[in-house]
């Protein structure tokens, strides 16, 4: 009996273990690669599995987007401009037979790919286009991380450069070109009101050459804007003292009129 009993605990103890070698739990976002004996078995959906111990090995893989940055790498541009650039990017597995049979490991198979295709799509622009046409190389690299990750069972979903450094030469050197295009900017605007107060002066002086009082009248209206400061001088030249004299009698006459008009 003794050893009967001794014989159950130990089963029953193995029956307890093999159990729990062979539960496996996969979760919503994972499934379950099962090689049986070295070769492709299945894959598990999410849930409580079951495998055969020791026959069986299960390996989870993960169908989250994942983030991977892309450390800043130096990279001489098509116009021989040496520029630091780091990016980050977004995959996800889409096949987990090919992500667990086809490569080894997968997040560090596609950093390094990333690192060598960011260097190799910057190098192939000019400086310029680097800084202006960042959604063009963000689908160029892109595109070319596509091509290689398919064959890996992973989906690039997006890349976007990060941050681009420059020498502080180059800086200096954006930094006059930009001052000089609003230099540049600022005196077409000049010209472009001076030719514009031209053209109105030019309005003004047929209009004051048709009346003659008019340009009078605004000589006077300038000494009276300059008279403003009662420490200032004005010296009237004759004939505008005799084109007083005339603005005076006008207003006489103009009186006069009136004022039989008015009897």
């Amino acid at each position: 009996m003794t050893a009967l009993i001794v014989t159950l605990i130990i089963v029953g103890v193995l029956a307890i273990v093999l159990f729990f070698m062979s539960v496996r739990i996969v979760r919503q976002y994972e499934r379950g690669v099962v090689l049986r004996f070295g070769r492709l078995h299945n894959v598990r959906e999410p849930g409580i599995r079951f495998i055969i111990p020791i026959v069986d090995v299960m390996i989870k893989v993960s169908l989250r987007i994942v983030t991977l940055p892309i450390q800043s790498q130096g990279i001489i541009t098509r116009d021989n401009v040496s520029v630091g650039v780091s990016a980050v990017a977004y995959y996800r597995i889409v096949d987990p037979v090919k992500s667990v049979i086809a490569i080894e490991n997968v997040k560090s198979a596609i950093d390094q790919i990333a690192q060598t295709t960011l260097r190799k799509v910057v190098g192939q622009h000019h400086l310029d286009e680097t800084l202006a046409e960042t959604a063009k190389l963000n689908a160029d690299i892109k595109q070319f991380l596509e091509l290689i990750t398919a064959e890996w069972g992973a989906e690039v979903t997006l890349v976007e450069l990060k941050d681009i450094l420059l020498p502080d030469s180059m800086k200096r050197a954006m930094a006059k070109q930009a001052e000089a295009e609003r230099e540049k900017r600022a005196k077409i605007i000049a010209a472009e009101g001076e030719a514009l107060a031209a053209s109105q002066l030019g309005v003004a002086s047929d209009t004051m050459m048709a009346h003659p009082l008019a340009l009078q009248l605004r000589t006077l209206q300038t000494l009276v804007e300059v008279g403003v400061d009662k420490n200032t001088l004005v010296l009237f030249p004759a004939p505008l003292m005799t084109s007083i004299g005339e603005l005076t009698n006008f207003l006489d006459r103009e009186a006069a009129v009136a004022q039989v008009r008015g009897h």
